[in-house]
């Protein structure tokens, strides 16, 4: 039998344990405890932040037996029906593969009917901005006319693609990125019960990768599991290793190099990173991420705030120091054209049959700019 994998192993089953979205947990709890449920409900944000997730704990919740708390007992048979998947009220639709006005309309049909067991019939509809524009007609007039055991919950990672008629008819929650920091506890929490230890920086690797997923966090960290020594430990050379890290250290030459218009210097950089696997889009990322946290310093003149605690979640003081340093040798304004140069850049590498050559053309253009400007 296969293993469970982590990010289903332990999603969470109480909105307590939810991370990353408390200011939609706390509306969602009070509107259960309250009796005021939406009929439906639109969850946008980005992948694996946990729309399905909460949707799901609101199906749950909704149909709890037991009424004296808003979060689901998990003990109830409607509670463990539904954490089991077998709950046939509660249906779910990926709208990436179920996307035409037939299979809307064969919802239509389904809603009429009242619940076969639980309290309400939840239809969780994810990838919604997929359907199609006769899909959205059909599901607008659904939602117009929703009977009162009917609750709807849209899944989207692209908002601006739901028609704004559907968009208000539903209560709308904007899920927003999990931090670093909050990507790490977890994680820590997730290794401790699987009797593993890990690396500080580790982790911090796993999660950086994960640009906010926490869902790709875990199937990271599984990865990483499946192959870590015999001891139990992740080790930051185990993620490197999945991953193909970049080291930020290798980032910080390629920007002296840069800063110092040292064009051939950026270009061995590169080569070496590519010779090594490092894929361009990936190196390309790097770039653009330590360009932002440089304007950012750039433009932020008090160390205070939680501008300070994200960049302290992913380097470390040295590093930070060392981007100080770089920070006073440049102008904001040849920081925005750096940044500039490489976001034009990127849009040509998919379409390169060289990949890297757009971004050694980068290197020349900001090399070759204005060789007398002061930095």
């Amino acid at each position: 039998m296969s293993e469970i994998a982590l990010y289903r192993k332990y999603r969470p089953q109480k909105f307590s344990e939810v991370v990353g979205q408390e200011h939609v947990v706390k509306i969602l709890l009070n509107a259960v405890e309250s009796g005021k449920v939406s009929h439906a409900y639109l969850f946008s944000g980005p992948r694996g932040c946990g729309k399905t997730t909460i949707a799901r704990l609101l199906a749950k919740a909704v149909n709890c037996e037991k009424k004296d708390n808003p979060d689901p007992c998990n003990k109830c048979s409607s509670c463990l029906e539904i954490r089991k998947g077998n709950a046939v009220d509660l249906i779910e639709i990926d709208a990436a593969s179920h996307r035409g006005i037939d299979e809307i309309r064969e919802l239509r049909d389904g809603i009429r009917f009242s619940p076969a067991k639980l309290d309400y019939k939840v239809f969780i509809l994810d990838e919604a901005h997929q359907l199609t524009s006769g899909a959205f007609n059909a599901l607008l007039k659904m939602l117009e006319e929703a009977p009162s055991h009917v609750i709807f919950i849209l899944a989207t990672t692209q908002p601006l693609k739901v028609i704004p008629t559907i968009i208000s008819r539903c209560q709308r929650f904007d899920f927003r990125k999990i931090t670093v920091v909050e990507i790490v506890n977890r994680l820590k929490k997730i290794i401790k019960k699987e009797g593993y230890q890990a690396e500080e920086e580790a982790l911090k690797m796993i999660a950086v990768a994960a640009d906010g997923a926490l869902r790709d966090a875990e199937s990271i960290l599984s990865q990483v599991m499946s192959f870590t020594s015999k001891d139990n430990v992740i080790r930051k050379e185990d993620i490197k290793d999945l991953l193909g890290v970049i080291e930020k250290q290798v980032i910080s030459s390629f920007i002296n190099s840069l800063l110092n218009q040292n064009c051939e210097g950026a270009v061995r950089i590169m080569d070496e990173a590519f010779s090594h696997g490092t894929d361009p889009e990936d190196f390309h990322k790097n770039i653009l991420y330590y360009l932002r946290e440089m304007l950012m310093l750039k433009i932020i003149s008090s160390r205070e705030g939680s501008f300070l605690d994200s960049l302290m979640a992913v380097f470390t003081k040295e590093e930070i120091k060392n981007i100080e340093e770089q920070v006073k040798k440049t102008k904001e304004e040849k920081l925005r054209d750096m940044i500039d140069v490489f976001l034009k850049a990127g849009e040509r590498i998919k379409h390169s049959p060289i990949p890297q050559l757009p971004l050694e053309m980068a290197v020349a253009q900001i090399v070759e700019k204005d060789s007398d400007q002061e930095f």
